[in-house]
């Protein structure tokens, strides 16, 4: 196809009876009010899918529709667009045929933006309808700024090569000066990746900035060591740390904005055998809050964990190791019980998630606002529910269990590896086993599993390790499972995973458990909770996900050898 023809969205959408007259003129009166686009309207007020809008304008201009989640991208090619292009016109390069380019569009009837596309890439165009939302995800992946930043790294090289610099004056000194914009680069790139943290290393004869992204540590980019002294001491300088102190590891909070998006950086340095290594950990304010659906949960387990969280009183924990999503998920419990008949309190240390309506309160060790202290205080202020961002002794401990018993829903987390040792774990604490037994409601333990990317994801025969842990499963995988594995693709950066998902297995409390917790003997308790949780644990949602083709064996072997360490 050439040039395209101007067509409207609504008389298509009604001409191929996607959408009613009615419904169509309801959505452009909120259009008119809300000033945003047709399509975007229609899809929030749930008349039509992205899908449908994409597949209704290809057979009506007669173009062919890009499922962008499943296109294997060549990153030279979509380059040659520029990025502020690509943003501008919502177009990106797909496929070069027979000295044409195929462009991805959003709006491919947009005359102006076809125009301007064709001198830009100075090659005749053809266009592909593409998902607006779905095109912007991934021109923020691709267009990263990998190569942007090893620039600047090479120009502030340049910059400190051969000098004594005033590092001091250097920190705080212009906007444009490289260090502040090797940096300002550094956290875009970690937020245009879903970054939740960044570690910036020197090591001999290199400066290793690494992104850790689906809890899996990537390298971004290397730089000259020399570089190293200048970012640490800008870091220090935002965070208002000693900045003639580099014998000693110091721990600060800084808040950056970036993409209009506030974050909160918690950063940590440590002095190493090369210069002072820095870890920085992003929490996204505006992130919006998981809903209990989406975390992954079986249904009956969810329908049995909306129950305990709508008591009124009793202690709620979940556990897992640190990285494992806990909070989410307390987080989507307390966004659901967050109403105007409730006073919520939470004690945190950092406080991760912003909720309207919720009283949050930031632990401060260094003037001694422990989790303890807080705690007691908030015992005064009428809560209904009580939320203690991890219980770490037994003073915490015991105030909490005595907050469940006397009318509060307590939630709290614990750092334990399932669910069966959780309750023994707050005895080893010093708490009195007859208050655990009395105020401990259900344990919820977790894990996160990476996704099998979808775009490059194929059926993959087990290796010999993973036939081997298979074979020795005391149940065997059902009849039918699919076994898949990622080949790594431009979606992914070549990892072969793709998002992650929780698995979960979740501890009641029944009448037997109690007793069985209130004896002295720890073994009887830990051999009846593993018999109630007998098919539904960790390992066996895992492998649920594997025999379901959303992740692989490898994955699933991850959560059974931490079970079994």
């Amino acid at each position: 196809m050439g040039r395209p023809e101007k067509i409207r969205l609504g008389d298509i959408l009604v001409a191929q009876k996607l959408v009613s007259r009615e419904q169509l003129a309801r959505a452009l009166e909120e259009q008119k009010r809300s000033g945003r686009k047709l399509g975007r309207v229609l899809v929030e007020q749930g008349y039509v899918t992205d899908e449908q809008i994409c597949e209704a304008i290809s057979r009506q201009l007669g173009v062919p529709y890009v499922n962008l989640k499943l296109f294997n991208f060549n990153q030279e090619l979509v380059r040659r667009l520029p990025e502020a292009l690509a943003r501008r016109f919502r177009a990106i390069v797909l496929e070069e045929r027979e000295g044409a380019y195929l462009v991805g569009m959003a709006d491919p009837t947009d005359l102006f933006a076809y125009d301007e596309l064709a001198r830009a890439l100075r090659r005749e165009i053809r266009t592909a309808v593409v998902s607006e939302p779905l095109l912007v995800q991934t021109i923020d992946r691709i267009y990263r700024r990998t190569e942007q930043i090893s620039g600047l790294a090479r120009e502030l090289e340049r910059d400190l090569a051969d000098a004594y610099v005033d590092f001091g004056a250097l920190g705080a000194g212009a906007e444009d000066a490289p260090v502040v914009r090797l940096l300002q680069n550094v956290f875009e790139d970690a937020v245009q990746v879903n970054a939740s943290d960044v570690h910036i290393e020197p090591q001999e004869g290199k400066l290793q900035i690494r992104f850790r992204i689906d809890g899996v540590l990537m390298p971004q980019t290397e730089a000259d060591p020399k570089i190293g002294p200048a970012v640490a001491l800008r870091l220090k300088l935002m965070a208002g740390l000693d900045i003639s102190e580099k014998r000693l590891p110091q721990d600060g909070r800084l808040n950056v904005r970036v993409r209009e998006q506030p974050i909160d950086v918690r950063i940590s340095t440590m002095p190493s055998q090369y210069g002072e290594t820095v870890v920085m950990r992003l929490l996204n304010r505006k992130a919006s809050l998981v809903p209990l659906e989406s975390l992954g949960m079986p249904a009956p387990m969810l329908a049995r964990f909306r129950e305990v969280i709508a008591r009124t009183a009793g202690m709620v924990l979940v556990t897992g190791p640190t990285g494992s999503g806990k909070t989410t998920t307390l987080y989507a419990a307390l966004a659901e019980l967050n109403t105007p008949d409730r006073k919520i309190i939470t004690v945190e240390d950092p406080v991760e998630y912003r909720i309207p309506g919720i009283t949050q309160v930031q632990v401060n060790e260094k003037i001694d606002l422990s989790f303890a202290r807080v705690l007691r205080s908030t015992l005064r202020q009428d809560p209904d529910i009580i939320l203690v961002g991890e219980i770490r002794d037994e003073e915490t401990a015991q105030i909490a269990l005595r907050a469940a018993l006397t009318g509060h829903l307590v939630f709290s987390t614990l750092h334990t590896k399932d669910a069966a040792s959780t309750p023994l774990r707050l005895v080893d604490m010093g708490a009195p086993s007859y208050m655990v037994a009395g105020s401990l409601h259900a344990v919820l333990a977790q894990r996160l599993v990476r996704l099998v990317c979808e775009a490059c994801a194929e059926d993959a025969p087990p290796t010999p390790d993973e036939a081997r842990w298979l074979a020795a499963l005391p149940e065997p995988l059902p009849t039918g499972a699919r076994l898949r594995r990622g080949r790594g693709c431009a979606h992914c950066n070549g990892i072969g995973y793709a998002g992650r998902i929780g698995v979960y297995e979740m501890l009641e409390m029944t009448p037997d458990l109690v007793r069985t917790a209130g004896r002295a003997d720890p073994n009887v308790f830990i051999e009846a909770a593993r018999a109630t949780l007998k098919g539904r644990t960790l390992t066996d949602h895992a492998l649920a996900l594997v025999a379901a083709g959303r992740t692989s064996v490898a994955e699933a072997m991850k959560v059974a050898v931490h079970l079994e360490d």
